[in-house]
């Protein structure tokens, strides 16, 4: 029997492995939700911003952050100066989209300059802009979303120069179009998000068990390297380095304040260890954050104690509490507030710093608290929730441990959607802790 179950867990952890799509295949899925973005998101986008006109200037290796976004699959990265123009006609219901650039943007934006018949690439740009004459040119500049900020100084100054005097009053910030083009996720992608979310669990389960941890011998560094080689074995990446870290009788209370350059890097896991682990991977232009917590169990035991099942219920029940308040056009500040205001009430004691979660891993949209910021987070925590949008659920609450004689962090996170139908996680989430070795009943989780 043991021989069984060891060869079944052996195959669930190989499952992954078989969700990678091909290069070529993730080519052909990156552009193909480009396009159904481009012609039916962006379109509503800009109807939602009061913008008819968005200008995106790049240049090779110094990308607008939402340009690169926009990249065909084929391109790693702009070629020379790629000028890109989105026109909404709502009246007609119609979108162009132009490249002024030398090339074609992949297959779905055609380049709209003939350098042979017009040399100048700006006066061509500005051609393009008179013949269409709209109210408003949205650039992207911003002082409180870094990634809608992406426009550089060069390239404003040049544009602003050339542009003729009467247009430069119709010139505004892009940042709600900007914003909403990167929090915003179609049907297509959130069945692949659930899918990357289930590779991104699977990754936690593998290290989290005794085909990784060897008690008494293992350290926190080794399980990290470990997950960022299984990352890369994939042929995937990770947008950060993952961190383990160990909570238990002997040590003083740590989590997720910790310095890194004070955490031990060569923490050797024992049993009786509570573990912990952040972790994140990109795949097809989308990324996770996941932050799992684990047993180590001790000899004899088959399950953890009962203080640390129940200490995992109130990181569970903090994370209802939250959800809960999930509305849409409440600001990051609001469902911030009310949360920890009825969290407290409860009795728990909670720490709330949740971010926006999709094309980048800390994503444009609203932050919903920072982990030094509690009270509320100027610019990016007033930006309202909106629906099909993707957030980390992240956030932890002390509990106090007397059979420990010290508080722990219960520390979670977890890829959670909101549509037009509420709240409900990408991929489910932890209800209860994994356990090393692994417990015949976790076997098929």
């Amino acid at each position: 029997m043991k021989l069984i179950c060891l060869l079944f867990l052996s195959l669930s952890f190989q499952l992954n492995a078989q969700q990678i799509l091909s290069v070529e295949k993730q080519a052909q899925v990156i552009d193909e939700i480009l396009a159904d973005r481009f012609n039916n998101v962006l379109p509503e986008l800009m109807d939602r911003a009061a913008l008819d006109m968005w200008i995106l200037i790049s240049r090779e290796y110094n990308e607008d952050p939402v340009l690169k976004t926009m990249l065909p699959a084929k391109w790693l990265n702009a070629r020379r100066r790629t000028i890109i123009v989105f026109y909404r006609d709502s009246a007609k219901n119609t979108i162009e989209k132009l490249a002024v650039a030398r090339y074609d943007f992949g297959d779905n934006i055609k380049s709209a300059w003939d350098k042979e018949q017009e040399p100048n690439q700006w006066k061509r740009l500005v051609a393009i802009i008179e013949e269409r004459n709209p109210e408003r040119i949205g650039l992207n500049y911003s002082k409180h979303f870094n990634i809608a900020d992406g426009l550089d100084k060069t390239d404003f100054d040049e544009f602003m120069e050339i542009l003729p005097k009467q247009l430069k009053p119709k010139v505004v910030s892009a940042e709600k179009l900007a914003v909403a083009w990167i929090e915003t996720r179609t049907e297509r992608e959130m069945v692949i998000y659930n899918q990357l979310v289930a590779i991104t669990h699977d990754i936690i389960a593998e290290a989290f068990s005794e085909k990784v941890i060897t008690a008494g011998i293992t350290t926190t560094s080794d399980v990290e390297w470990w997950m960022r080689q299984k990352v890369s074995d994939l042929g995937l990446e990770t947008w950060f380095h993952p961190t383990v870290d160990v909570q238990r009788t002997q040590n003083e209370l740590q989590g997720h304040l910790y310095s890194f350059s004070d955490r031990p890097e060569q923490q050797i896991i024992m049993p009786g260890d509570l573990i912990h682990c952040d972790f994140g991977i990109t795949y097809l232009r989308l990324n996770t954050d996941c932050q799992e917590l684990a047993y180590v169990l001790k000899p004899n035991e088959t399950k953890p104690p009962q203080f640390l099942t129940d200490a995992l219920a109130e990181g569970n029940r903090l994370q209802d509490i939250f959800t809960a308040n999930f509305e849409t056009g409440k600001t990051g500040n609001d469902i911030l507030l009310k949360s920890l205001s009825t969290a407290k009430e409860e009795g728990l004691k909670p720490s709330i710093y949740t971010h926006p979660l999709g094309s980048y891993g800390h994503s444009a949209g609203p932050t919903i608290g920072m982990w030094d910021s509690q009270q509320g987070v100027e610019g990016a925590g007033d930006y309202p929730l909106y629906p099909n949008t993707v957030y980390a659920i992240e956030l932890n609450t002390t509990v106090n441990i007397p059979e420990w004689k010290r508080d722990i962090r219960i520390m979670l996170e977890e890829a959670g959607f909101y549509g037009t139908d509420g709240f409900r996680y990408v991929n489910g989430r932890q209800t209860k802790l994994l356990t090393i070795p692994r417990v015949k009943e976790q076997l098929g989780n």
